[in-house]
């Protein structure tokens, strides 16, 4: 099968239902001009089939499979397919943004299903349109066409596994040395503590993960969680007194979490248009549902020896927990955890919103912790 792949081109805005498009030359899968004026209707005497029964398979975070039905007697005459690729529109969309330019994709007829491959049109976990037109270049260089076959829409995927190994190797490259630390902590307002106690049975209890971080993770709006911190002050060795989330804090010995028996996922590299990165681990006991969850999806780092966190047994039999220095940890532990487990208690600096991830778009443009696979 031939794989999608496009030149550098000019678009403009063209109804999916124009029927002719002249003076186009291209010999691969390419990115080509959409011109809005109205063109002759096509080859007189040249009847092309209408692609029908559209099918959509092998669905990646920057790739897909199209194939549809068409008569085996008229496949002589078809030199080329054009795709109508785009995004779906969201009713909610701010209506004065700048829109995403629509893409048509001129390919080559090769044997279906065709692979359509982009990471520059196509975006993960991002819904698009689709229709398909059938062309016949003819000697002048103009192309005869069928009529557009009707709208199919589908859903891109999450990152793969293999995409998120790439993410893991850009941040272990920033992610500096190795500092030790006790405890794990979690910052909130003071009536969400007092919540647990009344309502939950005096435990803290996993929520869905938010839309933070890369576009796509297979974490966001499906794994369920407690987010926790364990970074430290470089000149105190303690965490610091200052969080986005709240002035109470429950502190928790880091051995009651990252167990001999807790199994560490890599599961996104991230920063918000600040010189700050973030990188979020999952921590799931093994054989729960957190560690079903992601033992298919995330990367399994090793406990006693990666860059990030880690959960070492010293020749004397004391654990030593270490985490990364250069990059702000963000962990989400994936099963209730009771209050009883650790201290509550007030912190003494600032509540500084401005460092807040939740629902934190990642920047699209920096060159540290993006793949090219889309954001």
């Amino acid at each position: 099968m031939e794989a999608a792949s496009l030149a550098h081109g000019v678009a403009s805005p063209l109804s999916p239902r124009e029927g002719m498009i002249k003076n186009v030359s291209l010999e691969s899968l390419q990115l080509c001009e959409r011109d809005g004026k109205a063109e002759d209707p096509g080859v007189v005497g040249m009847e092309l089939p209408i692609a029908r029964n559209i099918k959509i398979s092998n669905i990646t975070c920057d790739s897909f499979k199209i194939c549809w039905d068409m008569d085996p007697h008229t496949t002589e005459k078809i030199t080329h397919y054009f795709i109508d690729l785009n995004k779906k529109e969201n009713k909610n969309s701010n209506k004065f943004k700048h829109k995403d330019v629509p893409t048509k994709l001129v390919a080559k007829a090769v044997p279906l299903p065709m692979t359509v491959r982009g990471h520059w049109f196509l975006s993960p976990r991002t819904e698009y349109t689709v229709a398909v037109q059938i062309a016949s270049k003819q000697t002048d260089g103009d192309y005869a066409v069928s009529e557009w076959s009707d709208i199919v829409e589908f859903c891109t995927a999450d990152y793969s596994s293999v995409h998120l190994t790439q993410l893991l190797q850009k941040a272990e490259v920033i992610a500096g040395r190795m500092l030790k630390f006790s405890v794990f902590y979690r910052n909130q307002h003071e009536e969400y503590f007092q919540h647990c106690r009344d309502v939950l049975g005096g435990r803290m209890m996993p929520s869905v993960k938010d839309n933070s971080g890369s576009h796509g993770s297979p974490l966001s709006g499906k794994l369920e969680g407690i987010f926790f911190s364990c970074n430290t002050e470089f000149n105190t060795g303690q965490p610091p007194q200052d969080s986005p989330y709240g002035r109470f804090r429950i502190q928790i010995p880091a051995e009651v979490l990252f167990a001999p028996d807790t199994r560490l996922y890599f599961g996104d590299f991230y920063c918000m248009y600040t010189a700050y990165h973030y990188v979020i681990l999952v921590l799931a006991p093994r054989g729960s549902r957190g560690d079903l969850y992601c033992k298919d999806r995330l990367p399994e780092l090793d406990v006693t020896n990666n860059r990030f966190l880690t959960r070492v047994c010293g020749e004397d039999g004391q654990v030593v927990f270490q985490h990364a220095q250069d990059v702000i940890l963000e962990l989400i532990y994936t099963e209730p955890v009771p209050l009883a487990q650790g201290t509550v208690s007030q912190i003494s600096g600032h509540q500084l919103m401005s460092l807040s991830t939740v629902n934190a778009k990642k920047d699209p443009s920096c060159k540290t912790c993006n793949i090219s696979v889309g954001r």
